[in-house]
């Protein structure tokens, strides 16, 4: 789960302006973290079913959301994937 502090160092680092925390880079790079948290857990705890289906919805929310991103803004969609080391 993602601390108050740890979310807060993700959306300062992608937000587009003061305030910005609904933007699609937010978005992406919060699911990405969170996505990242419980792959590590689900590696730990195999049987974890419920989990991995939680996971799977979110990687299905980002892809929703970095589709967006390429149909709308092409540039900004680059740079957001080049910074969290996402492959295309």
């Amino acid at each position: 789960m993602l601390t108050s502090k740890k979310k807060s160092a993700v959306i300062k680092d992608t937000a587009r302006h003061e305030g910005d925390t609904g933007s699609p880079d937010v978005q992406v790079a919060l699911l990405s973290q969170r996505i990242e948290e419980l792959t590590r857990h689900l590696k730990k705890n195999p049987k974890d079913f419920h989990s991995r289906r939680g996971l799977l919805q979110m990687v299905a929310d980002r892809r929703i959301h970095l589709r967006y991103l390429e149909t709308n803004d092409k540039r900004r969609y680059n740079a957001l994937v080049k910074k969290l080391g996402l492959k295309k």
